[in-house]
């Protein structure tokens, strides 16, 4: 059986990287396509594959402005010579699943979420806009979102990230589908005595929401650390006080260390599922999320986590100080045990197991 999977854009392992590393263990032949590769930022699990990408990744500055490309990978995606193959497994975040295929192929889909600059964050990411870009999407708009809705229809299985995420599925593309949540190689993961600091990692995207992180530890003095880069790494570097301090992009290994060390995580934007407070969790530490979002399908407030109910440096810093003098009733232990089920090997037979439900039907 021939395979190929088509991944949005390779250029550093976030959650949606670590899931495609578990779809690469199940398809070790499989090709991959994908519009932008940074052959420096991805895992060797990903690299020992044949890449391909799309004539988006020749464009000028594409590794920089692949985003002001968006309104071509429709047409990229079209371009890709895709006959040849028997099982195709798109993982959509961008672009990803419109593609031609032979017709007696099987097209599944690994949905992290509709893109949200088009649906429901659209107007977050438009505020953020210079005004070229407000231009350019008002005049392309329309069209993706018909593209989307339209690529979305000729899929034989869409697979959810999230019960969250398999809502906004039926809401923008009425469609069904079933969850398989992403998951982690707890063996990696270690746990340490906790050095008094907080930890925020993340991507640097305004819907990620670290401004309010910083406005409230400009206003508590608590020592954060920031993990991970993105275009407003210079803002928020401006908007920060000394006790704040950025890490930048650092490998997993010191990633960990850094997040066992942690006293807790902090997760204030609203994801579609979020990878990165099931790893805070397999260290034995609790996660101050915002309630809201896909993350909080596996949090349990006041056991696992401590949830902030409005999206406000004010909400986030009341919530920082009850859980300071909750800090006590967390249990390393049973924050850990509370997500054993999300583990890889779990991932790998859900996965592999709806898939032959769909071949063996073809």
């Amino acid at each position: 059986m021939k395979v190929a999977i088509i991944h949005y854009w390779l250029n550093g392992m976030r959650g949606g990287e670590k899931v495609l590393e578990n779809i690469c263990s199940l398809y070790p032949e499989a090709d991959i396509y994908t519009h932008i590769l940074e052959n420096d930022k991805i895992s060797d699990k990903i690299k020992s594959h044949n890449i391909y990408t799309t004539f988006i990744n020749k464009l000028p500055l594409s590794r920089k402005l692949y985003k002001h490309y968006f309104p071509l990978m429709p047409f990229a995606l079209k371009r890709l010579k895709l006959l040849s193959y028997d099982l195709i497994i798109s993982s959509e975040s961008g672009p990803s699943k419109g593609i031609l295929k032979n017709k007696d192929a099987a097209h599944i889909c690994y949905c992290h979420s509709p893109m949200r600059y088009i649906w429901d964050m659209s107007s977050l990411y438009y505020k953020d806009f210079n005004i070229f870009e407000k231009i350019v999407y008002k005049l392309f708009i329309k069209y993706l979102k018909s593209w989307d809705l339209k690529s979305s229809s000729d899929i034989d299985l869409i697979i959810a990230n999230s019960n969250f995420v398999k809502e906004r599925i039926k809401k923008h593309w009425f469609k069904d589908s079933v969850v398989i949540n992403p998951t982690i190689n707890f063996k990696k993961f270690i746990k340490s005595r906790d050095k008094g600091y907080y930890i925020v990692i993340s991507e640097l995207l305004i819907y990620k929401r670290i401004d309010l992180v910083i406005k409230a530890f400009n206003q508590n003095t608590k020592k954060l650390i920031i993990v991970g880069d993105g275009p407003l790494m210079q803002e928020y570097k401006l908007l920060s006080q000394p006790n704040i301090e950025f890490a930048g992009y650092i490998e997993d290994d010191k990633k960990i260390k850094l997040l066992s060390e942690s006293k807790a995580l902090i997760f204030p934007g609203i994801e579609d599922f979020g990878i990165v407070p099931l790893e805070a969790m397999a260290c034995g530490k609790p996660v101050i999320a915002f309630n809201g979002g896909g993350a909080i399908e596996y949090m349990e407030n006041g056991k696992n986590a401590k949830l902030f109910n409005q999206q406000t440096s004010e909400s986030l810093d009341q919530a920082i100080k009850e859980f300071e003098l909750e800090a006590h009733n967390y249990d390393s232990n049973y924050i850990l045990e509370s997500i054993q089920e999300y583990s890889d090997d779990d991932f790998k037979v859900n996965f592999k197991m709806h898939v032959d439900k769909i071949l063996s039907n073809r």
